[in-house]
């Protein structure tokens, strides 16, 4: 039975599957679930009965469900280690693990569909305020990362070593949402030149947004 992907274009969440599934030449079917119409897809009884969390995306695997898309990510790299996404040692799988979580939970969850909804019901934040509050996170997190990658010594291509890791399948998505809100990236050189690396990789190319079946 093939791999299923549940899944939606823009989800960063859901990119960074792609990405992994793509770089270890998996093939799988996409499911596509709309976060947006009818008050969002992923909230309907069929799909929370699969994944009652009702988040994109979900991975299941000869009947395994597996949600959240970092624990997928270890899934596909413990059931199909090469090409590897987390290095041999300790130590570095450790780091890479760092970033990795620095973005896609200290940064991520703080711009996604479900906060701008509530800030804009519960605080009547206007959409300058909005793109405002999803800049201040983005910052907050890519200043860090930006140092970090830089103290890591790693060879200006990836965020980590000289191969591709975790680390960057979660840095692609998160770069591709800022410049989708029009963040200001001057600050970032090392992050942007790591991105443009990446995003020239078939792997990365396959995974982007407007190239799924779902892209509006």
């Amino acid at each position: 039975m093939a791999i299923q992907l549940y899944t939606y274009w823009r989800s960063s969440a859901a990119y960074r599957v792609r990405i992994a599934l793509h770089h270890k030449g998996l093939p799988f079917e996409s499911v596509p679930k709309h976060l947006l119409r009818d008050g969002g897809e992923q909230r309907k009884a069929d799909y929370l009965a699969l994944n009652p969390q009702g988040l994109i995306p979900a991975l299941v695997d000869d009947g395994t469900v597996i949600p959240q898309s970092l624990a997928i990510c270890e899934y596909l790299e413990e059931t199909h280690p090469e090409p590897r996404l987390l290095p041999g040692s300790a130590r570095d799988r450790a780091v890479v693990r760092g970033m990795s979580l620095a973005v896609a939970c200290d940064v991520h969850p703080l711009n996604n569909i479900p906060i701008q909804a509530y800030l804009r019901r519960e605080f009547g934040a206007d959409e300058a305020a909005v793109n405002r509050w999803v800049a201040h996170w983005i910052h907050r997190g890519f200043a860090a990362l930006e140092t970090w990658v830089g103290r890591e010594n790693g060879d200006g291509r990836h965020c980590y070593g000289s191969s591709v890791t975790l680390a960057d399948v979660c840095l692609v998505p998160q770069m591709y949402n800022a410049r989708r809100f029009n963040v200001e990236l001057s600050a970032y050189p090392r992050l942007r030149s790591i991105c443009a690396h990446l995003e020239s990789l078939p792997a990365f190319a396959a995974a982007r947004p407007e190239a799924q079946p779902d892209a509006e």
